[in-house]
């Protein structure tokens, strides 16, 4: 299962030939190292570990330069494992061309934080009685389970803490690669805030790419009104 790690910058859009406008991520994806090759005989699995994003030397531990320098490279920021990719060796890099316009991926990162939110908005949860009298309109409600009188099971929805939470949304349809400036543009929106890290990979669905999408060239459309 191919994959790639990269950063959220935001989203914008762009229109198909036919005029259709595509909302759309933009995801930059500088060159990822390989900076380990998991095997059945040593680790029990084979995979292959991906570093993303270079780390000033000061900031990396012993440790940390240690584990890149058998790679050849500088430590790195985002590190993750991926299945798949037995074919790569240490020390290779990974760029955005290993996908296409077209092909069908999984996204995951880290969700929004929204900061301390009610039990309604946080669980979906119903309301009380609108009615003046009930005085309970969006209050938590019971607690204790039945037959448990006064026992609070684990977790019970409550008020809280809402989002940084690792998130993944699938089928999302790529519709542009760029190499030159390590960018992928994504059909619709990927978890996480600006700037925020992501993981990339082949859909695990059974649909594994689509009809690429033709974009509108500016270029082309100024020449053809000249």
């Amino acid at each position: 299962m191919k994959g790639i790690l990269g950063r959220k910058l935001g989203m914008t859009q762009v229109f198909s030939e036919e005029g259709v406008l595509i909302p759309v991520t933009v995801i930059e994806a500088t060159p990822n190292v390989v900076m380990q090759k998991k095997t059945m005989e040593n680790d029990g699995y084979n995979a292959i570990q991906l570093g993303f994003e270079d780390v000033k030397e000061n900031r990396a531990n012993k440790a940390e330069k240690g584990h890149a320098s058998k790679a050849n490279t500088t430590p790195k920021k985002f590190i993750r494992e991926f299945k798949g990719m037995d074919e790569l060796e240490v020390g290779q890099e990974v760029k955005v061309d290993i996908f296409s316009a077209g092909d069908m991926v999984d996204v995951t990162g880290v969700s929004k934080g929204k900061g301390y939110m009610g039990t309604i908005y946080r669980n979906n949860a119903a309301r009380g009685p609108r009615s003046h009298g009930s005085g309970h309109h969006r209050h938590i409600g019971s607690l204790a389970s039945a037959g448990r009188i006064a026992v609070i099971r684990k977790g019970a929805a409550m008020a809280g803490h809402e989002g940084v939470l690792t998130t993944t949304n699938q089928n999302l349809q790529v519709i542009k690669v760029d190499v030159e400036q390590n960018y992928i543009l994504v059909k619709g929106n990927v978890p996480g805030p600006k700037r925020g890290l992501v993981v990339v990979k082949e859909t695990v669905k059974s649909v594994k790419n689509k009809k690429a999408v033709n974009l509108l060239s500016y270029d082309k459309a100024e020449e053809e009104a000249e």
